[in-house]
This record gives structure tokens, sequence and C-alpha cells, in this order.
């Protein structure tokens, strides 16, 4: 019918759409050697580790490596495992019964179950506690898993993809990461450069960004000047391509003519909230300072531009909210 027929083109459209967010573009040598390898591992059911700082695109990896396979038609599956404490992280991974632990009302299927036949990514591997590395390392070894309060045995077919932007070696070495988790989890191993590292896909990319939010919000934006360009290619992008998207939307969004300029792109300075912008190298002596003290001026700078949001903030600085609270509560403590 012509109703199934327009669903059907719909559903289409949204899955075009939805693949040109998650596709990794650019021209760059380090992308080529990234593509080869998703393309090498895809077949394989080997688990993977990714690799690579906070908005670098690790997820666009493993829907890359998923859509390569021939899990491609199950289901992709996401969990950041640092935004839950270990009882929500071992029930969002396991499910539960009802009555597992208060505010437990229904039974719930995990993570892993959702992914049954697919693949299922886990982000901020490093940040598992130990007793959730043990229960997980048993999954990933094949073993059946009960949910949180049952007892009926549960096995399934899943690839793993997990990611992590920290030294995990570093967490082995000192006890807060299981080793043989850590050996089963890199059978393959993926590093995603910094979008600094790859100069080449930055207008690639931006374009991309900028059809994208176009299309999405209906504004009629023609490109970006040649002052854009440059200064995007010029800027060091801390966050990334999560930084890169946000900056592009907002641009799109906001720009009051049909050719994106650099204002528009609003590129952080790492200016403390009092200084001007202006870099004098001859007039200004250079004071060192660790780099922790400048991403914290950074973070509260941004936050005074969002007037005290946080969740903008967290979105500026192409970094998780859960992120940015726990900087805040580390800074509480040492203060």
């Amino acid at each position: 019918s012509t109703r199934l027929a327009t669903a059907a083109s719909e559903n289409k459209l949204l899955k075009e759409r939805l693949g040109e967010r998650t596709r990794m573009v650019g021209a760059s040598p380090a992308l080529a050697i990234i593509t080869t390898q998703v393309e090498r591992v895809a077949g394989t059911k080997a688990t993977v580790l990714v690799r690579g700082e906070s908005g670098a695109g690790k997820e666009l990896v493993a829907q890359a490596i998923h859509d390569a396979s021939d899990r491609k038609s199950g289901p992709f599956v996401c969990l950041n495992c640092a935004a839950l404490s270990e009882t929500l992280l071992e029930s969002e991974l396991f499910g539960h019964e009802k009555g597992a632990f208060t505010g437990a009302t229904d039974k719930k299927a995990g993570k892993f179950e959702l992914a049954d036949n697919g693949t299922l990514f886990l982000d901020e591997i490093g940040e598992m506690s130990p007793t959730i590395q043990a229960k997980f390392l048993r999954v990933l070894e094949g073993h059946a898993f009960e949910r949180v309060g049952g007892s009926t045995r549960l096995k399934v077919d899943v690839r793993v993809v997990a990611a992590t932007n920290r030294h995990l070696e570093d967490a082995v070495a000192s006890g807060g990461f299981r080793r043989d988790l850590y050996f089963r989890l890199r059978v393959v191993e993926i590093a995603v450069p910094p979008l600094r590292k790859r100069q080449e896909d930055i207008e690639l990319l931006a374009h991309h960004f900028l059809d994208v939010f176009s299309r999405e919000t209906g504004r009629k934006i023609e490109g970006f000047s040649a002052a854009a360009i440059r200064a995007m290619q010029e800027y060091h992008w801390p966050g990334n391509i999560r930084e890169l998207r946000n900056c592009i939307e907002r641009a799109v969004v906001l720009s009051a003519s049909s050719t994106i300029d650099v204002p528009d792109l609003a590129l952080s300075t790492l200016a403390s909230p009092g200084d001007t912008g202006q870099i004098e190298p001859t007039a200004r002596k250079f004071t060192p300072e660790t780099l922790a003290s400048i991403e914290k001026r950074h973070i509260l700078a941004t936050l005074e531009c969002t007037g005290g949001n946080k969740t903008k903030a967290a979105k500026l600085l192409g970094i998780e909210r859960s992120t940015l609270d726990r900087k805040f509560a580390r800074w509480g403590k040492a203060d």
C-alpha cells in the first residue's frame, strides 16, 4: 500500500541520515589505516580495544566494525562505564530481576541481552570496578550469567568492542584493572589519533557536519570563509571531533550570514574570564603551569560563559556531563 511504501521510504531516509552522523569521514593516512584495520577485524569475532582521547571518534570506529560485519542486521548497543555507579553498571550490563535492589520495581534486560547477535560497545572501560571486571570477564570467555537478583542462566552471542582514553597499562600495574581482562580485551587494538594529528580531515569533517546540520535545521548555509577554514586548521581541538561537531552545529544555528566566518565558530582561546584573549608573546612573560591547572581554568571560564549551566558547559567542552561532575568533585576534595 501507499502508506507502507511511504513508511519504508521514511525509514530508509532515517537510516541514511543516521549513517551520515555515524560514518567515519576523512582522507588522512591515519584514517586510511583505521579503515583497513576495521575491514580486517570486522569479519572475525575478535574482541577489539579502541584507544584514543575523549571525542576522537572511538564510537564511530565501533559502529564501523559493526556495520562491516555479518552482525550488521543485529543490534548495536552502547554503554558508558564511567557514567554509572557500580550497582547501576552491573544492572545495566547484566540486567536485574524485580526487587533485586531498592528501586528495581520491574525486571530489566541488561545490555548483554539487548546486544545478542549484535555488537556491544563499552566506552571508558577503565572505569569499571574490579567486581564488575570479574563478572564481565566470565561473560567474555563465553560463560553464562544471571541477572542481578536472579538465578536463571543466560547465554548470549555478543561481539564486544571496548574503548578507553586512559593508559590501561598503568591501571594494570597498580592493580586497578585485571591483567587477564586487559589481555582478553586487546585481542585487536585500534588507536584513534586526536583531530590535531588529522589535519587533512578537518575541512572535510567541517563540511560534512555543515551538510548534516544545515539539513536538520533547514538553514541555508553555503559554506565557510577562507579565514574560518584557516582558523579551524590552526586550532588545537582539545575536544576532538565532538568539539568540532558541536562547534559547527552552534555556528549553523547562530550564524547571521549564509557563510560561516571566524566569529561564528567561537573557538576557545583557553583564556581566563578576565583575559582579553589577546596573545602578546613578546610583552607577556611566560609562567609555566600544569596542564591540570590550565584545564581547570578553561573549564571554569566555559562554565562562566554558560551562566553556570554544567550541561551546556560539558557540551561545549566536548565531554560527558558525568566527567565534568567528577572533575568538580575532585577539585572539591583538593581545595
